[in-house]
């Protein structure tokens, strides 16, 4: 995704490590940097995380020798959207969110969630529950879950930018994240001779936004890759830089700022005619809030649009209702 000669370019880098070294001067012009980011298409790259690049390549390595077996072998594990298991082929649309009628999205997912008890019942009975690792696979619970200890602090790290960005208070975010739910997706994107040929309008994954607060990526580069929408540009390839994360928010974040920032909309595109066995596969964790947090719009001139508030988990639950095939 590029910029005019001389410009900023719309996705930037981020480098955490002049932000985490707290030099006031640093932190103040990473800031402006966001805000304008995530007010043009929603979308940063991050680098200076810390995330051991090892530890992603280990996951996926786990995670192809499962997405590989016979479905026979996987059926065992099918659940569908928000469910702790397989997502096994044709059991989401993302375009539908949009309210498109789109084929179902060409991937496979190895799909994770909130696993910790909450005091309120209903709220524990909704949003936790036992995740599911495959037998076949016995190193992937151990990755997964340091994985998904990194993200949680490197989550809380990015949520005390935005609010800076936002000039609010650094815990104007994670104040509401003392307990968040959040979801992982190990999304596999294989060739055509596994998915066969796309249908028209058919992708990888359809185009939609995210639904929550903030998304941590870690994605590959390919010809049937990850593409941004700006109003500027139209569709483009997202950049890519193999140590940095790809950062969007998501449909709640563009609320709580009163549509200031906007929900970054995406799509992966389906394998490419001249490169049919191209196999990618995506790391993508979802950051959320706390359960029963009321999400209120910032005032203007800061916010632009005046939403009525939400409990932030019962949109989020007629969002994935709405990408539920069947």
């Amino acid at each position: 995704m590029t910029a005019a000669p001389g410009a900023e370019p719309r996705i930037p880098t981020i480098d955490l490590l002049p932000w985490l070294s707290g030099d006031p001067a640093a932190r103040a012009e990473i800031a402006r940097t966001v805000d304008r980011a995530l007010q043009t298409a929603g979308f940063l790259l991050v680098t200076g995380h810390g995330v051991d690049p090892a530890l992603r390549t280990a996951i996926r390595e786990e995670a192809r020798a499962f997405f590989r077996l016979p479905p026979t072998v996987k059926e065992p594990y099918a659940v569908k959207v928000g469910g702790r298991g397989w997502l096994g082929p044709g059991a989401e649309a993302n375009g539908y969110s949009e309210g498109t009628e789109t084929p179902p999205d060409l991937k496979e997912s190895l799909s994770y969630a909130t696993d910790t008890a909450f005091d309120d019942p209903a709220v524990h009975a909704e949003w936790s529950g036992e995740n599911v690792f495959p037998a076949q696979t016995p190193r992937l619970r151990g990755l997964v879950e340091t994985y998904l200890a990194r993200m949680r602090s490197l989550s809380d790290q990015l949520l005390e930018l935005l609010a800076v960005a936002l000039d609010e208070p650094a815990d104007f975010f994670t104040r509401h994240t003392a307990h968040p739910t959040w979801g992982f997706n190990i999304n596999w994107y294989p060739g055509t001779e596994v998915v066969g040929a796309p249908e028209p309008g058919q992708f990888r994954i359809g185009p939609h936004t995210d639904f929550g607060t903030v998304t941590v990526l870690d994605r590959q580069a390919g010809k049937g890759g990850l593409q941004v929408f700006t109003d500027e540009g139209g569709w483009e390839d997202a950049p890519f830089d193999p140590e940095a994360f790809t950062i969007n928010i998501g449909d709640l974040m563009a609320r709580w700022t009163g549509d200031r920032w906007r929900s970054g909309r995406h799509r992966v595109l389906p394998p490419p005619a001249d490169a049919p066995a191209e196999e990618l596969m995506s790391l993508v964790y979802f950051y959320e809030c706390d359960p029963r947090t009321t999400v209120e719009p910032v005032p203007a001139p800061k916010g632009r649009v005046a939403y009525e508030p939400v409990d932030s988990h019962v949109y989020l639950r007629g969002k994935l209702d709405a990408i539920t095939v069947g």
